[in-house]
Parts: structure tokens; C-alpha cells; sequence
């Protein structure tokens, strides 16, 4: 039986990504919302997606929407996913979340949902992304001191929150790696005079331009030479698979958090 999913933002361009990857034979999209007064209300699904008509009718009724539905695709902004997620925990619906920027109180409440839904979050689905997490923990581990770590991200110049979720996800991998904590190592720009680089630092730096979907490359920096590991996103569409992919495999599942790795490659 194909479980029914609910997609959250559907009139922007990931939400109507999700749309038309959501028509596999293991789902059906049973409803599609956006913010009150968006133009997208009250649009097919289908058609917004530039698939089929689906006879799907686009709502600005999130609560109705989440009720109609087993899994819930979240892809929109800190403040309305965490509305959302009340909605379906509310619900008993299932969660895929994508949405990346949650402050630390945010973040404390979506651990606290999961004990009520199955929610899995990831900042970045991509299989490509979920392997280099795993490469990246493991290269720190085995370089250990003797490399400096560095992260560059690049995105769009419409992308709102800075390091992006992906970068944080790769630089706690890479910390991980070298037994340290995150929030103690990280660096985040640098300027004047800042004296001699410390061995305890994990450096992280954003940039904005264009219409770049997304490049991350970590640095490993040794004496003499460089290891340079880099995922170049070349379209929403590698994100939005694996979310639609996510949602198919935690339909059902028990309450409990769970990860991309968990569905990609087994929680390996």
C-alpha cells in the first residue's frame, strides 16, 4: 500500500521538486501546502510541479493538510517547520526535515518530538553527501593532528542561513573525527590580526553568490600537502530523491530519530 505524504512549501522550487519525484509507486502525495495568501494556493499539485494534473488542490490549511497524510516532507524555514512539526507529532504523521538554520531551543524541541513521531532530519540528503560525511569523519580520524581542517561552503545569494546545515553537518563529522567539540573548534571568519593558527581549530566559511545550488569542500592541510574533499550539487533534484526516498522507508516506523544514513545505507 503506497503511503500518502503531505508537502510542505509546495509553490517553491524544492516543494514543487518534491511534487514531481513524489509519483513512484510507493507513494502518493495526498496533500500539498503553502503560507496563507501565496499564489500557489489553491493551484493542482500537478500542474504546479509540471507533471500531470494530480487533482491534488494546493491549501493553506497546514493542520488539515498533516492529518491527510502518513509522512510529512518539510522543507520551508525554522519558524514554520516548528510549527509543522507540532501539527504532525499532533497527528501521528511521520516526518522527512530538511529545513536547516533551527536555533538551539529549536533544535532541543525537535529531539523532544521525536519521541512522539518518527522524524528523521538531514541537512542535506544527497547520497553523495551522506557518503562524504562518512569519508570525512574517517580521513580526520586517521590524519588526526598533523592536518589543519578548513570548510568552504558556497550557495545562492537568496540562501538565508549561514554556515549552511550541510557545512555544520561535514565540520561536526570532521570533529568527530579528531575527538573534539564543534562548538569549541569552530572558526567562522577571520580578520586583522589573529596571530598564528591554533591545532584546535576547524575552520568554516560561507559564500553567497548566483545561482550556485551547492559546493562544499573540506580541507585537510598537511606540511607539504593538501587532501581536498568536495560535493558539488548540480541540482535540487539530488536532495529532493533522497527526501521522497526517506519518506517512502520511515513510513510506519516506530517514534524514534532517525537519519539519511538509516535509509541509504542501513545506519552504517
Amino acid at each position: 500500500m503506497s503511503a500518502r505524504v503531505a508537502i510542505a512549501g509546495a509553490g517553491g522550487r524544492m516543494g514543487r521538486m518534491l511534487l514531481a519525484l513524489a509519483a513512484r509507486p510507493d507513494l502518493v502525495v495526498s496533500s500539498a501546502f503553502e503560507a496563507p495568501g501565496h499564489p500557489a494556493v489553491g493551484e493542482d499539485a500537478g500542474s504546479l510541479a509540471g507533471v500531470a494534473p494530480s487533482g491534488v488542490i494546493v491549501t493553506d490549511d497546514a493542520a488539515a493538510a498533516i492529518r491527510n497524510a502518513d509522512v510529512l516532507i518539510e522543507f520551508t524555514l525554522p519558524e514554520p517547520s516548528m510549527e509543522h512539526l507540532g501539527l504532525a507529532a499532533d497527528a501521528g504523521c511521520a516526518v522527512v526535515l530538511g529545513t536547516t538554520g533551527f536555533d538551539a531551543g529549536q533544535q532541543d524541541q525537535i529531539v523532544a518530538l521525536a519521541e512522539r513521531i518518527a522524524l528523521l532530519q538531514a541537512s542535506n540528503m544527497s547520497v553523495g553527501v551522506t557518503l562524504l560525511t562518512q569519508v570525512v569523519e574517517d580521513v580526520a580520524r586517521r590524519l588526526g593532528g598533523a592536518f589543519d581542517i578548513e570548510l568552504v561552503e558556497t550557495h545562492h545569494r537568496k540562501k538565508k542561513d549561514a554556515p549552511s546545515g550541510t557545512a555544520l553537518t561535514l565540520a561536526e563529522a570532521a570533529a568527530r573525527g579528531r575527538g573534539a567539540d564543534l562548538e569549541t573548534w569552530s572558526t567562522h571568519g577571520r580578520s586583522g590580526l589573529v596571530g598564528e593558527r591554533p591545532d584546535e581549530e576547524i575552520g568554516i566559511m560561507a559564500l553567497r553568490g548566483g545561482d550556485v545550488v551547492g559546493d562544499h569542500t573540506v580541507y585537510f592541510y598537511g606540511i607539504g600537502e593538501r587532501l581536498e574533499l568536495t560535493h558539488r550539487a548540480q541540482s535540487r533534484e539530488a536532495f529532493a530523491s533522497g527526501a521522497v526516498r526517506a519518506a517512502a522507508w520511515i513510513a510506519g516506523r516506530p517514534a524514534g530519530a532517525y537519519s539519511i544514513r538509516d535509509v541509504l545505507f542501513g545506519g552504517s
